[in-house]
C-alpha cells in the first residue's frame, strides 16, 4: 500500500515537472505571440494581397477581376510612373548622401565641445523639426517660400537676389524638397551618430595623439572606421524613409509642376483614391516592395561583416 502511495507521488511530481518545463519552454513564444500576431496581420498579409490584387483589375469597389501581368506591361508605357520612379532614386541619391554628412559633421562637432550651453541648445534645435509633424513642417514651409510676401522672399528683394519660384519652378522645385528633408532628418541622424561616437574608446584617440597623429588623422583613420555601423544604419534608414516620402510632397506641390516631384509613393496614392485603380496601384507598391527589400538585404549583409556590440 504504501509502495503504491510513494508510485503515485512521484509520477504526480514528474507531471508537474513536465508541465512546468513545457510552460517555462514556451514562456518566450507567449511574450512574442501578440506582436508577432500584428506584424502577420498587418505587414505580412497585407504583402501577399497586394501581390495578388497586382494581377487583377481593381477599383476597390467591384470583385476583383485576374488580368495576369497586364498591369506590370502598362509600367513599360506609363510616363507617370517612369517621372516617379526617376524623381524618387534623385530624391534618394540627393538625401542621403547629404544628411548622412551633415549629421556626422554636426556630433561631431558636438562631442568635441563636450558638455555646455551651447551644445544643449544646438542639440534641442536640431531635433524640433524630428519631433515636429510632416504636415505642420510642410506648412510652415509652404509660408516661408510660397509667394512674393513670402519671408524668403523678402530678403532675397532686399539683397536685389531674384526671387525664384521655389515651389512652381520644375528646374528647383525636387532640391528644395530634398533640402527640406535634409533639415528635418539630420538631427535624428545626429543623435544616432553621438551614441556611435559616445562608445568609441577614449584610449584609441588618445593614442594616436600621443603618437603624432592630427585631428583628421585621428577622424579618418580611427573615428570614421569605428562608425561604419553606424553609418551603415544611417544610410539605409535614409534611404528607405526617402523611397517612401510622401506627406511632404503632397502638401507642398502635390507631385508638381508637371510631374517634376511626382514619386512613388505619390504615384500609389494617386492611382488607388483618385483614379480607383487599386490593382495598378499594388503593382506600383510592388516595384516600391522589390527596392526596399533589395536596400535591406544589401544593409544586412554589410552588418554581419562588422563586429560590434550593440549590431
Amino acid at each position: 500500500m504504501q509502495n503504491t502511495e510513494i508510485l503515485l507521488i512521484k509520477e504526480k511530481s514528474k507531471k508537474r515537472f513536465c508541465i512546468k518545463k513545457l510552460v517555462g519552454n514556451g514562456k518566450p513564444y507567449i511574450f512574442i505571440g501578440p506582436l508577432s500576431l500584428l506584424l502577420f496581420t498587418f505587414y505580412v498579409i497585407p504583402i501577399f494581397l497586394s501581390i495578388y490584387f497586382s494581377f487583377t483589375d481593381y477599383n476597390i469597389i467591384k470583385k476583383p477581376e485576374f488580368i495576369g501581368v497586364s498591369n506590370y506591361s502598362d509600367l513599360l508605357l506609363d510616363k507617370t510612373f517612369k517621372a516617379s520612379l526617376k524623381n524618387t532614386f534623385l530624391f534618394t541619391l540627393g538625401v542621403v548622401p547629404a544628411q548622412t554628412i551633415f549629421s556626422l559633421v554636426m556630433a561631431s562637432w558636438l562631442v568635441s565641445r563636450g558638455k555646455s550651453r551651447l551644445t544643449e541648445f544646438v542639440k534641442g534645435a536640431m531635433f524640433i523639426p524630428v519631433i515636429s509633424s510632416m504636415v505642420l513642417v510642410s506648412i510652415v514651409w509652404r509660408i516661408l517660400l510660397n509667394g512674393e510676401g513670402s519671408p524668403l522672399n523678402l530678403i532675397l528683394n532686399v539683397l536685389n537676389i531674384t526671387q525664384p519660384n521655389w515651389l512652381g519652378d520644375s528646374s528647383i522645385v525636387l532640391f528644395v524638397l530634398m533640402g527640406i528633408t535634409v533639415w528635418k532628418n539630420t538631427g535624428y541622424f545626429m543623435i544616432l551618430y553621438i551614441a556611435g561616437l559616445m562608445e568609441i574608446p577614449k584610449n584609441y584617440t588618445e593614442a594616436a595623439k600621443v603618437d603624432g597623429a592630427g585631428r583628421w588623422d585621428v577622424f579618418y583613420n580611427i573615428t570614421l572606421p569605428l562608425l561604419k555601423p553606424t553609418t551603415i544604419m544611417v544610410v539605409f534608414l535614409g534611404m528607405v524613409w526617402s523611397l517612401q516620402t510622401f506627406d511632404l510632397i503632397y502638401t507642398l506641390t502635390g507631385g508638381g509642376p508637371g510631374n517634376s516631384s511626382m514619386t512613388l509613393v505619390l504615384h500609389i496614392y494617386n492611382n488607388a483614391f483618385k483614379n480607383l485603380n487599386a490593382g495598378y496601384a499594388m503593382t506600383v507598391a510592388n516595384i516600391l516592395l522589390l527596392f526596399s527589400s533589395i536596400a535591406a538585404i544589401v544593409q544586412k549583409s554589410f552588418l554581419k561583416k562588422e563586429k560590434s556590440e550593440v549590431y
